[in-house]
């Protein structure tokens, strides 16, 4: 595992997540710091949902990496 140093508590870089030819996130990039809440707003389908899964490790990730508290 790779080990990520800095503020943000939760790291996601480049998050994407492909279901054949569609494409529900795009390249995602967020950092969040220690003691701060935070919230995905956006339309149906937006890939918010989605987002949480990869997350939380329910959906596999197409690209990119999630870190929280730089692991």
């Amino acid at each position: 595992a790779e080990l990520i140093k800095g503020p943000d508590q939760l790291i996601l870089k480049d998050l994407t997540k492909r279901y054949g030819n569609q494409v529900a996130v795009d390249h995602l990039c967020l950092g969040v710091p220690l003691n701060e809440c935070f919230g995905l707003l956006g339309l149906n389908g937006a890939g918010k949902t989605t987002t949480m899964k990869m997350m939380t490790g329910d959906e596999s990730i197409s690209e990119g990496d999630v870190f929280f508290q730089g692991w």
